[in-house]
This record gives structure tokens, sequence and C-alpha cells, in this order.
């Protein structure tokens, strides 16, 4: 699908946005302050080794610890598998194997020092995830050390294609490291694959001699910016256009395609209108639209998407669409059209992990498949790796999405200060039951006559407005006045409750959790 690149790239945050039909379909974004480091590779020390778990944690120099599993060891590349068909930028450790996984304990210590590549962004309170078989890319390549196989990416498709790809990379291919063919390398010869295989073996080479002398831990190499790496990966015969917004920016890429491949120069654009180039371009509104959770469909269904901690639920609706025939056919057409924007917002939004698609009930199975075939289909112009389950007995699909980062959605937000992210208070009605249990606990203890009551505003004008009734009632009954007052300092699910000599006796007489 051709695709045009708007890049813009302020002092503090560059966004990098890929439009696909004029439409949004990915956004990547890049702090100065919080630079992503998935591909930096380390010199790192063992902290621990966990035969429970078969796993390590490697101390690489930055806040939290790495997770290093066993199936990425470098020992684990010895029962890898060929490369022959590959999906891009999947590296050793997605391929097959021929023999068991090696057990952690027999091949590290703790204070071991070791050679790590970081794969997925430390996310929650989780470390970042790495992996000892290192994989470098390049332009048209990808450098595997320690594997001695050749591969070509499943993206390239055509059978005489792959086999010419094969066999130049055969013959330019180092002794001890493997190589997997990028689709950027499609339709380009000996000339370019060479070079490409040179300066990455180059690379590779100096990263083997400071790893030698740096002591652990320690920053061994640090991948491409954001812009350089799109660039690199991205930058394709489908690209139609970049538009970039900076000066310095668009000189760098220049001098990078001057160098990798001269002929994409005239496709990259310096935007030099007034109008801010995202508002230019549609972009920002759809960007706004990105945090959102319910997605409305063209034909009146809608989606809605909710995060779990394990898992992302998203949920199909008819919504305002009622159709022309009969409710199965109603049905079916709202899943298809789903079938097709979901892909779409998982890729927009970044969505990573497991997935559950709640689908509207069809009882026809033919519909079923078509609904699961459209999915799958529109999951294939993902670079991520997607997996995509039959419908269960529950009508639920499950599937599993490539996750390297955080979701645009946690990178740009952080939990409510008042909910910590429940995404829920409790009402007022639920804290005149709190207050109602807490007199009831300060009766009990005989000795008050008076309290001061304290609560949020909203809370202190809904009992002294809707509710003075029931509260001189509850007065009445425990025999205990209330002095109540409205602290602003104060959530809306919190309560504050002192004698008359201003003693705080919250913690004996509220209960913690909301509504005991």
């Amino acid at each position: 699908m051709k695709q045009t690149i708007i890049i813009n790239a302020d002092a503090f945050e560059t966004r990098i946005a890929i439009l696909e039909g004029g439409e949004l379909a990915e956004l990547l974004v890049e702090r100065a302050d919080q630079r992503r480091n998935v591909g930096d590779i380390y010199k790192a020390r063992v902290n621990a080794v966990l035969p429970g778990m078969q796993a390590a944690f490697v101390d690489l120099g930055l806040p939290k610890t790495g997770f290093l599993h066993a199936s990425d060891l470098s020992e684990s590349l010895e029962a890898l598998d060929d490369l022959s068909d590959v999906e891009e930028g999947e590296g050793p450790g997605g391929r097959r194997r021929r023999g068991p996984v090696p057990k952690i304990e027999d091949h590290l210590e703790k204070g071991d020092e070791i050679l790590v590549q970081i794969t997925k962004e430390s996310i929650g309170t989780k470390g970042p995830r790495v992996t000892q078989q290192v994989s470098l890319p390049g332009r048209y390549c990808v450098l595997m050390p320690g594997v001695d196989h050749v591969g070509v990416s499943r993206r390239i498709e055509d059978r005489s294609e792959r086999q010419r790809i094969k066999a130049i990379i055969s013959d330019v291919k180092p002794k001890g490291v493997g190589l997997i063919a990028r689709t950027a390398g499609e339709g380009h010869g000996d000339a370019e694959f060479a070079a490409d295989v040179k300066y990455l073996a180059k690379l590779w080479t100096k990263i083997e001699r400071k790893s030698e002398t740096s002591r652990a831990p320690a920053p061994v190499h640090r991948e491409l910016e954001m812009t350089a790496s799109l660039i690199r990966d991205l930058f394709t015969e489908d690209t139609e256009e970049v538009i970039i917004d900076d000066k310095n920016a668009y000189s760098e890429i220049q001098n990078y395609l001057k160098t990798v491949s001269p002929e994409l120069r005239d496709r990259v654009q310096l935007y030099k209108g007034r109008e801010a180039i995202f508002d230019a371009f549609g972009i920002e509104a759809q960007i706004e639209k990105t945090f959102e959770r319910k997605v409305w469909l063209k034909k009146g269904g809608y989606i809605c998407v909710d995060h779990a901690e394990a898992l992302v639920a998203i949920d199909v609706n008819t919504g305002r669409f009622t159709g022309k025939k009969n409710q199965e056919e109603t049905i079916f057409r709202t899943n298809m059209e789903a079938a097709k924007e979901i892909p779409r917002q998982l890729r927009l939004r970044d969505i990573g992990g497991i997935i559950v698609i709640d689908f509207i009930d069809m009882e026809i199975e033919a519909n079923k498949r078509s609904v699961l075939d459209e999915l799958r289909k529109e999951l294939r112009f993902d670079r991520a790796r997607t997996k995509a389950f039959a419908v269960s007995d529950l009508g639920l699909i499950e599937m599993t999405r490539q996750r390297e980062r955080s979701s645009l959605l946690h990178y740009y937000t952080e939990d409510c200060p008042t909910c910590g992210g429940l995404g829920k208070t409790p009402s007022p009605e639920t804290m005149l039951v709190k207050l109602e249990r807490a007199m009831r606990r300060v009766s009990a203890m005989g000795s008050e006559r008076r309290i001061i009551l304290k609560v949020s505003p909203d809370i202190a004008l809904y009992f002294v407005e809707q509710e003075a009734r029931r509260f001189t009632e509850l007065e009445k009954r425990f025999k205990l006045a209330v002095d109540l007052k409205d602290d602003p300092q104060l959530k809306r699910g919190e309560m504050r409750v002192l004698t008359e000599k201003k003693l705080d006796i919250t913690k004996q007489v509220v209960g913690s959790v909301p509504g005991t």
C-alpha cells in the first residue's frame, strides 16, 4: 500500500505519522528525555539466575534490570532451524528450534558479564526484555552473529525474486554470521547488498572490540535515532514522499539517502508552510481520536477499546446501524467493517500483547469464517508480528500482537490522581452510606457527642442540598452532632473524621475501601 510519511521534529518531541490513503495508519513518538532503547546493545552483569523461571536478571546500568529468558541465550542458537522463510525483523529469537531450550543455570552464573540487546522496552513495573542473540539491521539486510544461515523476508512473495536474493546474500555472507534480506532489498543487485553487508560486518567488529574493553554495565552500541531508523526500515518504493518540517533533520535524511539509496532523495521534501505541518495534513485531529475509548464505524456501528492489566478487550456493537434486511445480515456487515477497522486501530494506538475481540454473535458459520479471514487479511499490513486464532465457543477472537514498547495511550497519559486509573469514583450515595457507618462506629465508642467531618466540596454540597433531611436523621439516630466542612484537598472518595478536640479518628471509624 502506498504511503506518505510526515515528520514533525520539535526540540522536545519528534512525531512521525505514516499515512495510507490519506488516513493516519501509524504514529511514532520519541521525546528528547525519553529515548527509546530497543535495539541498543549493552555489556551487562548477571544479577541473579532463577532456574525456577528459567530466566536471569541482568544489570544494564538502566533504572530497571533486564530480563533474559533461557530461549534468548546465545547457546539457543545452536538449536535454531534455518532462516529460509522469516518475518522481517523477527531475528533468531522467533524461529523454530530443532532441540530443547538449554537450561539457564548451566550457562550463566551471578556476576557473569555478557553482551545483550534490548528487544522490548521497559513497560510499567517490568524491566526491558533482552537477548544474547544480537541482530543488526541495515538498509537491505539484517546481520545476526552466531547464526550460519541465510533467509529472505516473507514479505517478498515472488518465488524467483526470493531465490535471486538468497543467492546474492549467500555469496556476500561473511563467516560466522547469518543474514536476512529485508523487504527494501527487493529489486536491488549485488553491489547494494554487498555494501550493506560490509557496513554491518564492520559495525559488528566495532561492537565486539568495544565490548572487550568495557566494564559492565555499559552501553556498547546505540540504535539509530527514530527518524533515521524509520527511513532505513520503511522508506521503500511504496513510499511516495517524505515531508519534514526541520532543516537539520532534512539534511540528515538527505545525507543518509545519498549513501544508501540516492534514487529516493527526490521524494524527501522540506515543509515550508506557515501552518503547523500536522495541522496542514489533518493529522492532529486524527491523533486526538486515538485516545477515545469509542471508535465509530462508517455505517453507524462502533467498537470500544478497553485496556486491562493482562490484555486489551475490544467490543463490537451495531450502534445506530439497523441495516435493510435481516438481523444476521446487519450483524455480519457490522462485524466485517469492525474486522477492517480493528487492525488499523491496533497499529495506530500501538497496542500489543494479548487482545480479545468480542464480535457480535453470528449464527452462520460461513459468516464467522469471513470475519476471521477479513481480520487476518488486514493484519498482514502490520509491521508487527500478529496471530489471530479461530472464533471460540463464546464467539470471541483471541489474538496477539508483538509489543516492543508501551502503547500510545500509556506513553501520553498517566493514571488519574482521583481514581488511580480505575475510571470510577464512589457515588455521592455511597459516600452518605459510608458516613452512616462511620457515625455508627463513633457512637459505639461512647465518648464523643460531636465530630468534625471533612469531605470534598461536591460531596459536601450533595449532603447539604440533596440529603439534608437524611443527614439530620443520622444525627438524631446516633445522637451525634456533625460539623460538615468541605476540603478541596480531599478526593471524591475520601473522608476525614475528627473529634471536637481535633483528634483525627479516621482510621478507626472510616473503612479503607470505598463504600465500607
